[in-house]
């Protein structure tokens, strides 16, 4: 029997996280800015909450720097500026519940982009929602995708940002006015989407390694392709408990949201790694507790770079997305997937494949998911 077999798939979230889920999805900007019960490491924590904190481990900052380097960083971290250990912090109220504050640098931010939304949003074993109701035109970008291309997870480094589309496609090589189109699987019921709506709109999620069955809420019997290699030695470096076997990737666009649930599919109680990349986004996560009628709840403001992990009583927490907050997208990732033209970087010289998307990242929320599937 599984860990998760004691829950229901379909079962709806309790009404008391449904209201604080509606509470902050209708919140404002300046209302989330001064709310005292929001935590939000970047601005500061009040008294009642450092009460509720406690610090319960750390990644030493030469593990993380050896972590990134490995990923492809080439820019070494400054320990002196970014402390000589990463500080990971659990709740009282949630126990399990772990949030790491600026975990990723900058440049390893870019670089997981990269990863993820030009190789592997290129690969198609790696599926999408526009799978659903779509065919998508690997083809149309030159050569098939050869997975064999991909990166080799064994090497000491891997190559720069910039240097990821020219042993991979990606779809942003097309112009936002390119005139190809995504055909519907049934033209009776969809219409034709541009390269443009898919990119700046349409793409909601991609899974990586498992392909899980937002039907069937499972996944799928046969075996699932490979996770990316790269991301899962650079998560399991700084999760050591869980084995990275398959990862569902949000896109989000400030008015966008992500409704309470469980990830309970799982056959296993490891944990869940939660990483955001861009835009702010409002997280409420919380337990039913038999001795209170309202179950314990948090609501944290989760930056670029931030990281959650899920484990323990909290593995299976009720949780969602009812905000992304709009303009608070990094100006050194908002450029995104354009170069960062700076001297202080190793992009100066890089080609301007994608100088015709820039910006694209400055109204985007990614959010990685990673977890394991079975014992």
């Amino acid at each position: 029997m599984s860990p998760s077999s004691a829950f229901e798939a379909h079962r709806s979230a309790p009404e008391p996280i449904r209201a604080i889920y509606k509470k902050y999805q209708k919140s404002s900007q300046a209302s989330l800015e001064a709310d005292a019960d929001v935590l939000d490491f970047q601005r500061g924590l009040n008294h009642n909450q450092l009460a509720k904190l406690k610090e319960v481990r750390r990644i030493p900052g030469d593990h993380l720097a050896a972590a990134c380097s490995t990923f492809g960083m080439v820019q070494p971290i400054d320990l002196s500026t970014s402390g000589a250990y990463v500080p990971i912090f659990e709740h009282d109220d949630l126990p399990g519940l772990e949030f790491v504050p600026s975990l990723l640098p900058q440049e390893s931010q870019r670089l997981l982009l990269s990863r993820l939304l030009h190789r592997d949003l290129a690969d198609e074993q790696h599926k999408t929602n526009i799978h659903l109701h779509y065919h998508v035109p690997y083809h149309a970008m030159g050569a098939k995708f050869d997975p064999a291309a991909k990166l080799d997870s064994d090497s000491d480094s891997g190559p720069l940002e910039h240097e990821l589309s020219s042993k991979n496609e990606s779809f942003f090589k097309y112009s936002p006015s390119s005139s190809k189109l995504f055909l519907p699987i049934n033209a009776d019921v969809h219409k034709p989407i541009t390269m443009s709506q898919f990119l700046h709109k349409k793409l909601r999620w991609l899974t990586l390694g498992g392909q899980y069955d937002w039907t069937k809420k499972e996944y799928p019997s046969e075996a699932p392709p490979p996770f990316p290699k790269d991301i899962a030695r650079l998560v399991h470096s700084l999760f050591p408990d869980m084995r990275p076997e398959a990862a569902i990737v949000n896109l989000y666009t400030p008015g966008d949201t992500l409704s309470v649930h469980r990830d309970i599919s799982e056959e296993s109680e490891q944990g869940l790694v939660s990483i955001s990349l861009g835009c702010d986004g409002i997280f409420v996560v919380g337990l039913e507790d038999d001795e209170s009628p309202r179950g314990r709840y948090l609501v944290a403001r989760l930056r670029s770079g931030d990281a959650v992990y899920m484990n323990g009583a909290a593995r299976f927490a009720w949780h969602g997305v009812p905000q992304v907050i709009p303009n608070t997208c990094p100006g050194w990732l908002s450029d995104w997937p354009a170069s960062l033209a700076s001297a202080n970087t190793q992009e100066s010289d890089a080609p301007t494949d994608y100088e015709a998307w820039r910006g694209w990242m400055s109204t985007k929320r990614v959010n990685v998911n990673i977890r394991q599937m079975k014992d």
